[in-house]
């Protein structure tokens, strides 16, 4: 790990354990549920929610790209170092 700072190993280490956590998390819940049946309307209602979840979040990072193409992120930031103009 040659070049890393010690706050980036720190945060690597942190969020190495963090993703541990929620995956024994996840096993754990699993386990306990396991007899439990999802009827018709709650796997239209689990497939739906996915899937308006997943066009929601495209629609707003295609928003992002378009608004940062257009230049509309530079004018709402006045702190951000602009090159010197010509």
């Amino acid at each position: 790990m040659e070049g890393m700072s010690k706050g980036r190993i720190i945060v690597l280490v942190a969020l190495t354990g963090i993703l541990i956590a929620t995956g024994v998390w996840m096993i754990a819940i699993l386990n306990q549920t396991s007899g439990v049946e999802i009827g018709k309307h709650g796997w239209i209602a689990l497939g739906l929610g996915t899937f308006f979840s997943f066009v929601i979040g495209c629609g707003l990072m295609f928003l992002m790209f378009l608004s940062s193409r257009n230049g509309h992120d530079e004018a709402a930031d006045p702190f951000r170092k602009r090159p010197p103009s010509n």
